[in-house]
């Protein structure tokens, strides 16, 4: 019996991966690092179906090491001793340091984690992690210091497109099938820039040995998911739609649906930390200066779980989820940062204007270093008007405040200090 398409197509080499150019197409770091056949420690950091797993078994066959594999998931201490073990005695004088590839790294303990970190920092191995979840939060500091973190992006559709143009032209069943795409949107949609879910999709609507021939329109593939709801989500990946519709029914400011789908994830056993971790930055992208309060309620969620535990912390989280939902919205601090990234990618390191800078020696003194600054606690209210940025960007505007009682009572304060600028 064959395997499914997206097994049969897992690319052998980087000419057959798609996407995540930033990190291996031509001049990118990876591939330099790839391209001097000499390797250090790094942690795949990206959502799931993008090519994580993959990337490291290319990486493993274009070096010619030897290449061990872990999952986090069922793998213990004694798994991880063993398998250095087996590493440090494969090693011969002269030959490539072999490659320990661990999926799921954010679910190994810290004493799992802690057996890694002899082996990674005196070269027995070198280590490349896989996870789903920001390595800040969930692998050690000594682990994460001595590795480099590659961030993975969802594939785009110029990339999505390569994968099923590969698929169609080699794959052994489907290059033998007349296959033509009409359109492509739906297909896009519920792939979601996930390259398993896309094949698995491919493979449900063009994989059947009865269909010499299929003509893929939007109408198509929506009516085929519907009547099969987990085609393409044969790995587990629902965990990322719920979430979504979590975080969505929050924004949305639907009470009822959050809650509903917080049960959906306690029911299913979902990391707690992970749902506390999702509210804290909902409290800030989309709730913000409407209620700054939501932001304070979520990080003490947060810090309050890890000290109750399971299962009266799905009470904290439910009290969190309740409130955010039906707090005020706002984005108007999200919406302000990128604004101002964008703003500072636009102009470079524009200087400092010299009434601000610091002057802590004689000669920044004599060149009118923090000359004429005002210091405004010398000033009535707190404030005097003077210049704050350079002179490039003078009077350019990145927060916008939104129409909500938090954010209209700092903007009459704005208004009485600043006067028009704030109107």
């Amino acid at each position: 019996m064959l395997p499914p398409l997206a097994e049969r197509m897992r690319p052998k080499n980087l000419s057959e991966y798609a996407g995540q150019k930033h990190l291996v197409g031509e001049n990118a770091g990876l591939r330099k690092m790839l391209n001097s056949g000499h390797i250090s420690s790094f942690i795949l950091w990206g959502p799931p179906g993008i090519g994580k797993t993959t990337l490291a078994r290319i990486i493993s066959n274009e070096l010619n090491v030897p290449f061990y594999t872990l999952s986090a998931i069922s793998s213990g201490v004694k798994d991880v001793r063993d398998v250095i073990e087996k590493a440090r005695n494969s090693g011969f004088f002269g030959t490539s340091t072999p490659i320990l590839f661990i999926d799921e790294i954010h679910r190994f303990s810290k004493a799992q984690q802690d057996s890694l970190l002899g082996a990674v920092e005196n070269g027995t191995v070198t280590l490349i992690g896989a996870t789903t979840e920001n390595p800040s939060f969930e692998v050690i500091t000594p682990l994460l210091s001595r590795c480099q973190v590659y961030v993975l992006k969802p594939l785009d559709e110029d990339d999505m497109m390569q994968i099923i143009n590969r698929a169609t032209t080699t794959d052994t069943i489907l290059k033998n099938k007349k296959i033509t795409f009409k359109e492509y949107n739906a297909l896009f949609r519920f792939a979601g820039g996930d390259a398993r879910k896309l094949l698995n999709i491919l493979d449900l609507i063009a994989g059947d040995d009865n269909t010499d021939s299929v003509e893929v329109t939007d109408e198509l593939v929506t009516e085929r998911l519907q009547e099969n709801p987990l085609a393409y989500d044969k790995n587990g990946e629902m965990h990322y739609d719920i979430i979504s519709a979590f975080i969505k029914s929050i924004r949305g400011s639907d009470p009822d649906a959050a809650i509903y789908w917080l049960a959906r994830m306690v029911e299913g056993g979902e990391d707690p930390k992970f749902i506390a971790r999702r509210l804290v930055i909902s409290a800030a992208e989309d709730i913000g200066l409407a209620n700054p309060n939501a932001l304070l309620l979520a990080n003490n969620c947060f810090d309050a779980l890890q000290k109750i535990g399971w299962p009266e912390g799905r009470i904290i989280l439910a009290e969190t989820t309740i409130y955010l939902a039906s707090s005020p919205k706002s984005n108007s601090a999200y919406l302000a940062i990128d604004s101002a990234l964008a703003t500072v990618r636009e102009t470079g390191n524009l200087p400092v204007p010299l009434h601000l800078r610091n002057a802590p020696t004689k000669l920044m003194k004599n060149l009118n270093y923090g000359k004429d600054y005002k210091y405004a606690h010398d000033f009535d209210n707190h404030f005097v008007k003077q210049e704050y940025m350079p002179k490039e960007v003078k009077n350019k505007r990145w927060w916008l405040p939104q129409n909500n009682l938090a954010e209209n009572k700092l903007t009459e304060w704005l208004k009485k200090l600043w006067g028009n600028r704030y109107e």
